[in-house]
């Protein structure tokens, strides 16, 4: 597909040619979260909720899809970047203060503003690492599993018969969310698993009683799954971080001691 854009310093016209396919896809994405937002003002959050989740499964094909074709380009990486911020930043953002932050007043709408500042900054972040970090690990929680959480929450209060107007557990999550995402906790891409190579057995029936689960009670048990992901990788990310700190301490304190070891024996 061609665009015209502007023309040259020497007068001419100026083109670009996009691949069609992948980025129909990634408009898929933004199409379900511009229809969350719709059904969020209008307060029917099951809706907006799914609609995030459809957006998902969109922005999970479109880049495997443009790898499988190979047909990945730099508009369509900042094209997919612009969609997710809609679909799961400001349409998660926006239902969590209709659904569960309007009673904090103004505490209620700055979290809900730093969830989706936080993922903006995530995504910028992201775009400038691209092959820099590690293939098995993302730096930060990936906002689409930040918005999966916040969706998988909805559908969770609704099926154990919870109000979530003026939780304080939401408040918190919503907190955690947005610092998780920014951080440099690491937390595990699996994109590094070859399902296509030959694996134990016990792996299988892992995934099966793992699926058995989640059939049990999808939409309760989904929102723990999601939300142990970013809480482990929070914990465990603290952890590493005082661990780092203790040793860079270590090992610092033996080179100020071998400073003056130094320094005694001249004189």
């Amino acid at each position: 597909m061609m665009i015209p854009t502007a023309e040259s310093a020497d007068g001419r016209k100026v083109s670009m040619h996009i691949y069609l396919l992948p980025n129909l896809i990634t408009t898929a994405n933004i199409f379900f979260g511009f229809f969350s937002i719709i059904y969020s003002i209008k307060g029917q959050f099951i809706i907006s909720a799914y609609a995030i989740v459809a957006a998902a499964v969109f922005d999970l094909l479109d880049g495997r899809l443009a790898r499988l074709t190979r047909s990945t380009s730099k508009f369509g990486a900042e094209y997919d970047s612009l969609c997710d911020l809609v679909s799961f930043g400001m349409a998660p953002s926006l239902m969590l203060f209709l659904w569960a932050l309007g009673p904090f007043g103004r505490l209620g709408w700055l979290a809900a503003f730093l969830y989706v500042t936080c993922g903006a900054l995530r995504l910028a972040r992201f775009n400038v690492q691209v092959g820099i970090v590690e293939k098995a690990y993302f730096q930060g929680l990936p906002i689409p599993m930040a918005a999966g959480i916040v969706a998988s929450s909805v559908l969770a209060f609704d099926d154990l018969g919870w109000d979530p107007s003026g939780h304080r557990g939401l408040l918190f999550m919503t907190f955690l969310l947005a610092i998780v995402m920014v951080s440099t906790f690491r937390y595990r891409s699996f994109k590094d698993l070859e399902l296509r190579e030959r694996l134990p057995f016990k792996y299988l029936v892992v995934g099966v009683l793992l699926i058995v689960v989640i059939a049990y009670r999808p939409e309760v048990n989904l929102f723990i799954l999601f939300l142990s992901y970013a809480v482990l990788g929070a914990l465990s990310g603290i952890f590493s971080w005082g661990k780092h700190r203790k040793e860079k301490n270590f090992y610092t304190t033996m080179h100020v001691q071998e400073e003056k070891d130094l320094v005694e024996d001249k004189e």
